[in-house]
């Protein structure tokens, strides 16, 4: 059997390689990063649906999952609990999601 031989490439040759290598690789990294155009992960003022982002803040804060916002629920959302009375149209002591809607476009 014959023995294998290395070969040895200069240290031009190996930088090229090296840097070919280490291209393609970031080049693929990006292109796993990058959401596809057609969904959509987060949500925000950014996004043109601003209530979607605040039907996800709704229901976070909404611990009790009863549709409604305490203060002591809204105090996990310092801009909404500054302006808890406010924003509490009918007075009942609680925030329904279209009062918390409102509250997020001022």
């Amino acid at each position: 059997m014959k023995a294998q031989q290395r070969r040895k490439y200069s240290f031009d040759t190996r930088s090229v390689m090296l840097f070919a290598a280490l291209s393609l690789g970031g080049v693929g990294a990006l292109q796993a990063q990058t959401p596809s155009q057609d969904k959509a992960y987060s949500y925000g003022p950014g996004t043109g649906n601003p209530s979607k982002a605040a039907t996800t803040a709704f229901n976070r804060a909404d611990t009790d999952k009863d549709g409604k916002l305490t203060e002591k629920e809204a105090a996990l959302l310092p801009a909404i609990s500054q302006r808890f009375k406010e924003l509490d149209a009918n007075n009942n002591g609680t925030l329904s999601a279209v009062e918390f809607e409102k509250g997020m476009h001022f």
